[in-house]
C-alpha cells in the first residue's frame, strides 16, 4: 500500500527538524522507512527538494545532492 506523499513529507520534515545534520536521498529513505512508509526514491528526492524550497533544508552540494537542516530539535 502506498501512503500519500503529503504524510510522507510531514514525517520527513519531522525527522529533519528532530535530527538535523546532512540529508541525502538515502537518509531520507531510511527516515521514511523508520516512520513506517514504503518510500520510492523519486518521491523522496521530490520531498527533499520541497523541504529545501520551504526552508527546513538548504542545498549544500550538487553531485551528489545533499542538504543541511537549517534548524534542529
Amino acid at each position: 500500500m502506498t501512503q500519500p506523499v503529503s504524510s510522507q513529507r510531514a514525517a520527513l520534515e519531522k525527522a529533519v527538524v528532530t535530527y538535523g545534520g546532512l540529508w541525502d536521498t538515502e537518509r531520507g529513505l531510511r527516515a521514511l522507512r523508520d516512520a513506517g512508509y514504503e518510500p520510492q526514491e523519486k518521491n523522496t528526492r521530490a520531498i527533499l527538494r520541497g523541504l529545501a524550497a520551504a526552508g527546513p533544508l538548504v542545498k549544500v552540494e550538487d553531485h551528489p545532492v545533499r542538504y543541511r537542516a537549517t534548524r534542529a530539535g
